[in-house]
């Protein structure tokens, strides 16, 4: 081994014992253990003392009331989907908190009261079994439409239950499929056989906690004696099977997920496994007879190099036999990126964002050529679109809605800009105050950073308006314009500025924008939210008194390093299910498969870069920090709530008498299991916030 080889290995060595001596030495690692007494002793404790600030606060009764009116009315639009001939829609309100999954045909949803039918009644099965269960998907099978998968959760964790289902008799089938609980990834292969990715016993999962073996399972045959079709690493973050299928032309895929960002494609035929040549970050698709590469990477084939974050097509067969005479259907710009895509009978429905505002493109191949048409779309906030019959139909359901406009459902139609109302939602709040502008600022090492800004109309810029920042900044998620009654009415309404800071590592600006904030350059996300922040303060939008910090999961680590790295811009900070100890989060429930995004804080050249902002070992006592609420849920088993409850322990260990906590006992990644507990926890967030913020809170914060 050459000596510099030999100094590196030491180091790590070295560094991997530091991590083991300061994991064994942390004072708070109990609170780890998530259901222990122990610790749950500690979350009551907390939780206890959060309602004693809050349940004689008759504003925070009152808007956790108009928080339920709000998340329960029902003339919210009850999103569907067809399936035969029949519209499906899950439903939840305050007689059915668990849900009603049930059914109506498009005839009758158009109407203003439409008559339901109900498949299942989760409240009902909930009482029956005494389980707390909380519906997650139902995967029925196609074309027929006759059984379904119906995955239920324990509370909202991401560990499913799942059990065969007979869309006639609505019943579950007697001797059907059926799986204990785990994290699994199951699909239909026919109608006797599916595909199954699940915890098949000892040595079956990967480091990550999610299926590490994918087989094919008969019906009638023991789980035991299911066909293998690929085991993955342990390091590893999963495997999984499905068929894909359009105009006819069907494919079975096994798929293999490296790291959260690379990944293995194999297209299946009998035994045999063949690996999709494509880059190990991209995604496959199919449309009829062409394949559809989506890289995120620089790609060169073929002759020609395409950016990452471009959207490709070729015929499949000419693929396979090693042509590469792709077309690109969207392509990259300084200001564009792509978000998705969907597919009707004869169209491709492409979606883009163009500096955060939403854009779509129908493609049509014809001949063997593409030719496009772009869509006049109604707003330049959130679009959705979900092809509505691919099998017989170029219709689509086109959504749509922004800071301020309430979602409207639309029927369309390829080729055509005529479109048929079916649904709008209501409005919570009068939006004809507000405004929504777009500004920009400049971070740390010159990037242009954009944000939204809701806001009066009138908003006088004294420094004195009582803001809300929210950042994510993360996984290439991209935060776009959608409308919340909530917000508005207990936010806007109230006087408040909503700010969303489209920072570097979410997808606004697609791959490259996502990649610029990875592993050893994730500073740049954190300089990106102060930036917006000190552009807020330097307009006079607000200042560090009445500006607050919020952020959940990734986002939620963003609001801890705001909270610790840049105190003096805040005032309040609100950390929602986060991950706040970067050097024990890889060995925590999901942890392992966020390394791809942080690094491993195992190895001490990524440590060195992780330390330099990890919240929980860089809070200290003799820092002021704003006054922060770290919430989260017991149930979560994608981000352990250990996080929070260390961060919080640690500083109240430190002498800092500002901190709120709190932790629902249900909820998932998610939070809350139903709209009740989201009332609840949303009013626990907006009232801190609001009295941390408000214009008098220095006489009237609650302490």
């Amino acid at each position: 081994m050459k000596p510099q080889r030999q100094f590196l290995a030491a180091l790590t060595l070295l560094a991997a014992a530091s991590v083991s001596y300061a994991q064994t030495q942390d004072p708070h690692q109990w609170l780890e253990d998530v259901s222990g007494d122990k610790a749950l002793n500690w979350v009551k404790a907390r939780n206890a003392e959060t309602r004693s600030k809050l349940d004689k606060d008759a504003g925070f009764i009152k808007l956790r009331d108009d928080l339920g009116v709000i998340l329960n009315s029902k003339d919210r639009i009850p999103g569907i989907y067809k399936m035969g001939d029949a519209v499906y829609n899950f439903w939840t309100d305050a007689e059915h908190p668990r849900g009603l999954w049930r059914k109506t045909t498009l005839d009758e949803y158009r109407k203003a009261q439409p008559a339901w039918e109900i498949v299942l009644d989760v409240d009902a099965l909930a009482k029956q079994e005494n389980e707390n269960w909380v519906y997650k998907r139902a995967n029925c099978r196609e074309p027929e439409y006759d059984r379904c998968l119906i995955e239920l959760s324990r509370g909202g964790a991401d560990a499913v239950t799942l059990r065969e289902f007979d869309l006639k008799s609505k019943s579950f089938v007697k001797g059907g499929f059926t799986l204990p609980e785990a994290k699994m990834n199951v699909d239909w292969r026919d109608k006797d056989t599916l595909y199954v990715a699940t915890d098949f016993g000892k040595g079956s999962l990967t480091d990550s906690g999610y299926a590490r073996i994918v087989k094919e399972w008969k019906r009638g045959t023991p789980l035991s004696k299911a066909h293998t079709l690929l085991e993955a690493q342990k390091t590893d973050m999963s495997v999984a099977a499905q068929n894909s299928e359009h105009g006819g032309v069907r494919h079975e895929l096994v798929h293999r997920q490296i790291t959260f960002y690379t990944s293995e494609q194999f297209l299946r035929n009998g035994d045999q496994l063949t690996r999709l040549d494509v880059p190990a970050q991209s995604d496959v698709s199919f449309f009829s007879s062409q394949i559809i590469v989506t890289p995120r990477e620089n790609w060169t084939t073929g002759g020609q190099t395409f950016a990452a974050g471009s959207v490709l097509a070729m015929d499949f067969d000419a693929f396979m036999k090693g042509e590469r005479q792709f077309t690109a259907l969207f392509t990259p710009g300084s200001s564009t990126s792509f978000t998705g895509m969907a597919a009707t009978r004869n169209t491709l429905l492409l979606q883009s964002l163009n500096d955060v505002k939403s854009k779509l493109v129908e493609w049509r191949f014809n001949d063997g050529r593409w030719t496009q048409r772009e869509v006049s779309l109604p707003t330049l906030g959130s679009v959705g679109v979900m092809a509505w019959d691919p099998d017989h139909s170029d219709e689509y359901l086109l959504s749509y809605s922004d800071y301020l406009t309430p979602s409207v459902y639309l029927m369309a139609k390829a080729g055509s800009d005529e479109r048929e109302k079916l649904k709008s939602a209501p409005a919570f709040f009068d939006a004809s105050p507000y405004e929504t502008v777009q500004q920009f600022a400049t971070s740390k090492d010159g990037t242009k950073v954009p944000y939204f800004m809701v806001k009066r109309k009138d908003l006088k810029l004294d420094s004195n308006n009582p803001t809300l920042l929210y950042g994510y900044g993360g996984f290439q998620v991209s935060l776009t314009p959608s409308y919340s009654g909530a917000l508005g009415k207990n936010w806007l309404e109230k006087g408040g500025v909503y700010v969303v800071a489209n920072i570097r590592g979410g997808g606004e600006y697609g791959p490259s924008w996502h990649q610029a904030a990875l592993k050893g350059n994730r500073q740049r996300a954190y300089d990106d939210f102060a930036a917006v922040a000190e552009h807020l303060i330097s307009s006079k939008i607000t200042s560090p008194q009445h500006l607050g910090a919020m952020g959940g999961s990734n986002g939620g680590l963003l609001a801890g390093v705001a909270l610790t790295q840049r105190p003096d811009l805040f005032n309040a900070v609100v950390s929602q299910v986060p991950l706040l100890d970067m050097q024990r989060f890889s060995h925590l429930l999901a942890g392992a498969s966020w390394m791809g995004e942080y690094g491993n804080p195992d190895v001490a050249e990524e440590w060195a870069f992780i330390q330099r902002y990890s919240p929980y070992q860089n809070v200290k006592a003799e820092v002021k920090y704003p006054n922060v609420l770290f919430i989260t849920s017991t149930r979560d088993d994608r981000v352990h709530p250990g996080h929070a409850r260390k961060m919080a322990a640690k500083m109240l260990a430190q002498g800092h008498k500002n901190v709120w906590y709190y932790e629902n006992i249900e909820g998932g990644h998610g939070g809350a299991a139903n709209n009740a507990q989201r009332a609840d926890m949303s009013a626990i967030t907006y009232t801190f916030l609001w009295n941390m913020l408000k214009w008098d809170n220095a006489e009237h914060r609650i302490h």
